[in-house]
């Protein structure tokens, strides 16, 4: 089965919660390749605490809280995109990229240069409030254009269904529903809050890659 990619439209969206999400429901392992900012929980102690599931190792771990490429040459650092190669593992597996699309890795490559060659189906995470159809229209622009298919798009935040199914038109993409703020944010919140989630699309689209 082809890892599922999970990635958003800006920083702070919303991936974290929704790979734990999707690690839960898949009962997949998680992976993120480059973790920037060491000082506080990382996204992988988070998903581990929210999903109970398996953890893989980052393979970049970057003390500073900034784009992956700053961070790296904080340290003396560049990210090679050759050792970021998808673990082969056997089941299903959610990776989570950092920020958006077009963060940096380093001075000549993105993220998306990486799902490029990974070739892997994307889920993208779209916030639901003002701005958001500007933001998801041109990731989804941008992934269809370096070739990486898009498996749909989940919202989180607060319902706003003209503004979510202009997206999926627009767009030509799935909805995979949306995941409201939860409080409080524990395993059995998010277990009930990705009810709304088309969990059976995401498998489907993994199974097709």
């Amino acid at each position: 089965m082809t890892p599922i990619i999970v990635t958003g439209t800006d920083t702070g969206i919303g991936k974290t919660v929704v790979s734990a999400g999707l690690v839960q429901a898949l009962g997949a392992r998680y992976w993120k390749p480059v973790q920037s900012g060491l000082e506080h929980e990382t996204d992988s102690e988070i998903v581990a605490r929210l999903s109970g599931g398996v953890v893989l190792p980052e393979a970049v771990r970057l003390s500073l809280p900034a784009s992956p490429h700053i961070s790296a040459e904080a340290e003396g650092l560049s990210i090679d995109l050759d050792t970021l190669r998808l673990p082969e593992i056997s089941g299903p597996l959610v990776v989570e990229g950092a920020g958006g699309i077009m963060v940096p890795l380093n001075d000549e490559t993105t993220f998306l240069d990486l799902f490029a060659r990974w070739r892997a189906p994307v889920v993208l995470v779209a916030r639901t409030a003002l701005g958001t159809i500007n933001h998801t229209l041109l990731s989804l622009s941008a992934l269809r254009c370096a070739g990486v298919p898009a498996g749909g798009v989940i919202f989180v935040g607060e319902a706003a269904p003209r503004v979510e199914r202009t997206i999926a038109e627009m767009g030509k993409v799935a909805h995979l529903g949306r995941l409201s703020h939860l409080d409080p944010l524990d395993p059995d919140t998010l277990r009930a809050g990705f009810d709304a989630i088309d969990i059976t699309a995401i498998r489907a689209a993994m199974e097709a890659a």
